[in-house]
């Protein structure tokens, strides 16, 4: 088998900042009901969550005609489906293309002629043609590469799409992956007070991309990379109606039961331990953790569950406290934050887990590759764009 690596991880965010405060007292202002306002105020305030970016720049603006203005009676005018998937195509082009350019800029020994495939990954919105085009056309890469979109699938897709990579590369040694997850979850809110899945969801997730590049190529340069060893796919399947993502109306419903951390954590030892068994890994040998940080007490759970101490989770808790939940980009974030870490072994093993619908379990074992000339300077984290004026036709 053809070793693959990920040679570069990159980020972004939109510029529009909330702090975990503003968002809670704000959807309060919205919601009549007084338990559900209760429950808000308990939930934003123990989610582990300090700040995070969104596309939606107008969320309780009383300027008319903006998404989620504030109608004659001083409550939000709920969009439906079509204005917000609206707002996702307008928003997303811009984000998109611009983290990929600064991703192709900066792989060390990659350059954007030599792109062969591109696989663009979100389930917050749709419109064709999508991202993947605008990446081809404003980036100038060949017309002849294959574009490739992951729709729907929810916080675990960057690991379908790093399998897709990896066979691409295992195919045909000359295959260079960009891979984009771009999720605009803020455009989802839902402000029902009866509707309590849907407001915790809101105290959760929030806006954000992540990119890699992905080949077969030995890495060059002054950055470590990641060496894909191995990728796998799992079921906790008494969680089927525990965790489901739908299209409704006024935007994308999710139910997220209560019990999703303690379906994680009670079968989590179950299907890491095996993989690490197959692949001859020790619990010892395991340098890094990287876990999607869906939520305070997922990580607390599989923390729990797989015996871990707080400090082989803390990259997990950073993300969550300074991005909240993402969806799909946001284990790309964890796995950047650990691959920056100096203080890390040199090439040291990672594991990796995400979670999704279903309740679907994606896991990776990464093997870390040490800077080819010295240890670099790593790229200075995230930057936030400005998505709301996208000059992209």
């Amino acid at each position: 088998m053809r070793p693959t690596y990920v040679h570069l991880i990159e980020t972004a965010v939109p510029a529009t900042c909330y702090t975990q405060d503003e968002a809670r007292d704000r959807t309060k202002e919205q919601i009549d009901n007084r338990k559900a306002r209760r429950i808000i105020h308990r939930v934003y305030n123990q989610s582990g969550i300090e700040r995070r970016y969104t596309a939606v720049d107008s969320f309780a603006s009383e300027t008319p005609g903006l998404l989620f203005a504030l109608g004659d009676d001083g409550k939000v005018v709920v969009p439906g489906t079509a204005a917000r998937n609206a707002h996702f195509a307008k928003a997303s082009k811009g984000l998109s293309v611009e983290l990929a350019r600064r991703t192709l800029s900066q792989c060390p020994g990659i350059s954007p002629e030599d792109v062969t495939h591109v696989i663009t990954v979100s389930c917050t919105g749709f419109y064709n043609p999508g991202p993947d085009y605008y990446i081809v056309r404003e980036l100038g890469l060949s017309a002849t590469v294959q574009r490739y979109h992951l729709g729907f699938m929810g916080c675990y897709a960057a690991f379908p799409a790093l399998r897709m990579a990896r066979q691409f590369c295992e195919a045909d040694p000359n295959a260079v992956v960009l891979i984009v997850c771009l999720e605009l979850c803020s455009l989802h809110i839902q402000l029902e007070g009866d509707k309590l899945d849907s407001l915790v969801a809101g105290s959760l997730f929030a806006d954000g991309a992540a990119s890699a590049i992905v080949s077969a190529r030995t890495p060059t340069g002054d950055l470590p990379a990641y060496l894909l060893q191995a990728l796998h796919s799992d079921l906790v399947v008494s969680g089927e109606k525990a965790m489901t993502w739908e299209i409704g109306d006024h935007g994308f419903d999710i139910v997220l039961s209560s019990y999703v951390p303690e379906l994680l954590g009670s079968n989590i030892g179950d299907l890491v331990f095996p993989i690490l068994d197959q692949h001859g890994v020790a619990f010892e040998e395991i340098d890094a953790w990287a876990v999607h940080p869906g939520g305070r007490a997922i990580l607390d759970k599989v923390r729990d569950g797989l015996g871990l101490d707080e400090a082989s989770i803390s990259a997990s808790r950073r993300i969550l406290r300074d991005y909240g939940n993402m969806s799909s980009p946001t284990i790309l974030f964890v796995l950047k934050a650990l691959l920056d870490d100096r203080d890390r072994s040199p090439d040291g093993i990672t594991t990796a887990m995400a979670f999704g619908p279903g309740l679907t379990v994606e896991f990776a074992l990464l093997k870390r590759v040490p800077a080819a000339v010295g240890q670099g300077t790593p790229p200075g984290g995230e930057v936030a764009l400005s998505v709301s004026d996208s000059s992209i036709a």
